[in-house]
């Protein structure tokens, strides 16, 4: 079958940078879901994404759908025909919908059956034909949260649209999509090419862009190319550029043609905190900046030009201009700031609404603080540093700094509480209380950075849930699903055991001692206790994606689930050890034993079994040697289970195996003597209740 390269490109207004890859990226796909939808194969597919283009390559594109066997099943040959051999209205009826005579048709036999079929070939249509369809269906189905119309048309797209190429090797397919008539022509970057480009074919799409019309249509190759002469840049003058993705993400989406050049400012700026200063390079201007080889901020940036320019330092110097007035309301804001202390601040808090039912962010730093001393108790941390941190974790919000760049809320709270004199871990809370702030993130490296970011996140989770708004489905305005991963995270990956049963009882307590009644509806039996369960049954259901996420199976997770710790690090710490036990080759006879015996005593249904174990009832030598063992094993596990040493108690109880086998063997549990029956009954509830110390394992 023939083939040939395709192109598809629309030309628009500058598209939005932070959203250019995404965009892309649905693009292809959605053409690539079409062409397997239609039965159209091809060698390969290639996207492209630049500040005013959208584009995707196919190469070997085949020129036309291979033809289409079709059957269609028909009634039974007995409902067809009458006892004279005429065909019945089923028949009649059947041919009909098919377009032919009942002659036409044929029988199908299939074991004691027959039946009527229809069959024909379908032509393939030629892939010209299908390919406006696919690519329309695509561009309708990208993700544009908001589209915009233009002029007096009523199309809609995420930015006005220009142009569009539509070839097939070196033919144009007649269309029109958003309003726009397709042709061979594309153009060139807006000020060193500003002029149309016909192309020949579909294959000299990248290089005559590149070559003529000063555009790098590659998102990866103009990504690559920014990376390296920024590089380049820094090693000039014997610095490290620091790129983050983001930032070179949306940098690559707003050049067609990048020219990397280096800028400098006042070295007056650097008494202001390097964040700020990074912030607002970065967040205004789109510049990378530059560090020494300890760290520290240099007074340069380079900023990604989108000419190449014959007087480079022009370009410079304009960016230079640009960024002073910037960076010198930095220097204001942060002077101005220091002329309150961070507890003076923390009183312009009280009119700011945390949320309408909860208080003011005033109230909540003074529950954070009496929650993070009851923390801070619980981990051998100071709870006095822990009260003060908690109660100053939100009062650089109001200040000039942070009211300019909202990113820097606790970064310049640290800074001012150094300035203030507060005690190092007080300092390093401010900044840590908001930590971790995204998955993978650094999680605080003090305990009273880890109490004050427990307290803030559970004391949101409270008062949510206690007005009776947790989240649902999409909806969680309060990231409370984040919040509480990031606890799991500091208790778990900081080795922090405590229960959160009690944590939370005191968070209700907070709210109560601020005269905020949780939960809000005071008329039903046991509220307090149904909140705090409701709130734990969503924290630890939270740990159920954690360990998909890890490859352990969810079967493991609910093995421990059934039992409901509510300490998150013991609950990790069961878990891989039920994983461990998984791996033993005595895991699934006893997870099956374990099964059995679930299901035997709650038959029996008998809630008065023995606490002991009568020795002279036992009948069988198979039920001595199972209870010698579990007496044997009870001594042995006692004090890994105090030690929470919960893998080598599974380790220590896979040697059950073989006296499990023997008793299920030889012994008749249900016995016909009532004290022998109830005194192997109770001899089974000993062994499960052994297992249950750990985890459910009959669940595995």
């Amino acid at each position: 079958m023939a083939a040939q390269d395709f192109l598809v490109e629309l030309g628009t207004e500058e598209l939005p940078p932070k959203a250019l890859r995404k965009l892309s990226t649905a693009f292809t796909r959605g053409i690539e879901e079409g062409l397997k939808q239609a039965g159209l194969g091809y060698e390969a597919i290639k996207s492209y994404a630049a500040p005013r283009r959208l584009a995707v390559q196919i190469t070997g594109l085949a020129s036309e759908q291979e033809d289409q066997a079709v059957e269609r099943k028909g009634p039974a040959v007995q409902a067809a025909f009458d006892a004279d051999g005429n065909p019945t209205k089923a028949a009649q009826g059947f041919a009909r919908s098919c377009g032919v005579e009942v002659s036409e048709l044929e029988t199908l036999e299939q074991g004691k059956g027959a039946w009527l079929v229809y069959k024909s070939v379908t032509p393939g249509q030629p892939t010209a034909a299908l390919l406006p369809d696919i690519v329309d269906q695509s561009l309708t189905q990208l993700p544009i949260p908001k589209r915009m119309r233009w002029g007096d048309s009523r199309t809609e797209f995420v930015r006005p649209v220009h142009w569009l190429v539509m070839l097939y090797g070196s033919e144009v397919i007649d269309c029109e999509l958003l309003g726009l008539r397709s042709g061979r022509e594309t153009r060139g970057h807006r000020f060193h090419f500003n002029q149309s480009i016909s192309l020949a074919n579909a294959a000299e799409y990248v290089d005559l862009l590149r070559n003529t019309g000063y555009v790098i249509a590659d998102f990866d190759e103009r990504q690559s190319l920014i990376q390296k002469q920024v590089e380049e840049v820094a090693a000039s003058i014997k610095a490290r550029a620091v790129v983050s993705d983001d930032l070179l993400d949306e940098v690559t989406a707003l050049v067609e043609w990048p020219v990397a050049l280096m800028g400098r400012f006042d070295d007056e700026f650097l008494k202001v905190p390097a964040e700020s200063l990074v912030s607002s390079m970065k967040e205004h201007q789109k510049y990378f900046h530059m560090v020494d080889d300890t760290g520290a901020l240099l007074p340069h940036f380079i900023t990604i030009s989108n000419i190449e320019s014959k007087d480079p330092q022009q370009v410079i110097s304009g960016n230079e201009k640009v960024i002073r007035p910037r960076l010198a309301d930095a220097k204001f804001f942060y002077d101005n700031d220091l002329k309150t202390s961070l507890a003076d601040k923390r009183e312009r808090l009280k009119p700011v609404v945390f949320q309408a039912k909860l208080g003011s962010l005033y109230d909540k730093t003074q529950r954070i603080g009496s929650i993070a001393a009851q923390i801070a108790s619980l981990i051998d941390a100071d709870t006095h540093h822990a009260r003060r941190a908690g109660e100053l974790s939100k009062a650089d919000l109001p200040s000039d700094m942070v009211l300019e760049f909202a990113d820097l809320q606790g970064t310049m709270g640290q800074y001012y509480a150094r300035h203030d004199g507060e005690h190092s871990d007080v300092c390093a809370a401010q900044f840590e209380q908001y930590l971790p702030r995204f998955a993978g993130d650094q999680l605080p490296e003090t305990l009273i950075g880890c109490a004050v970011s427990l307290a803030d996140k559970l004391d949101t989770l409270v008062g949510i849930f206690g007005i009776g708004q947790p989240p649902s489905g999409n909806r969680d305005p309060f990231a409370l699903r984040r919040a509480t991963l990031g606890v799991l995270r500091i208790l778990v990956e900081k080795e922090l055991s405590f229960d959160l049963r009690p944590v939370l009882y005191h968070c209700v307590e907070a709210y109560q001692q601020a005269g905020i009644q949780l939960p809000s509806d005071p008329t039903v039996d046991n509220t307090v206790d149904k909140l705090v369960d409701s709130i734990l049954e969503f924290m630890l259901e939270r740990f159920r994606s954690w360990y998909q996420d890890q490859g352990i199976d969810v079967e493991v997770f609910l093995a421990v689930r059934a039992l409901s710790p509510t300490n998150p690090l013991e609950f990790d710490q069961r878990v891989n050890a039920v994983n461990h036990f998984r791996s033993l080759d005595a895991s699934s006879t006893l997870a099956a034993a374990n099964k059995r015996v679930s299901n035997i005593l709650a038959k029996a249904q008998d809630a008065n079994l023995p606490s002991e174990i009568d020795p002279d009832l036992l009948e069988q030598g198979a039920e001595q040697a199972l209870y010698d063992t579990l007496r044997e094993k009870q001594s042995e596990v006692a004090p890994l289970l105090r030690n929470g040493d919960f893998q080598q108690v599974l380790v220590s109880l896979s040697v059950l195996k073989e006296p499990v086998d023997s008793f299920f063997d030889a012994v008749l549990v249900n016995a016909e003597d009532d004290k022998v029956r109830r005194n192997r009954h109770a001899l089974l509830r000993q062994l499960r209740n052994l297992f249950l110390e750990v985890a459910d394992i009959s669940l595995l």
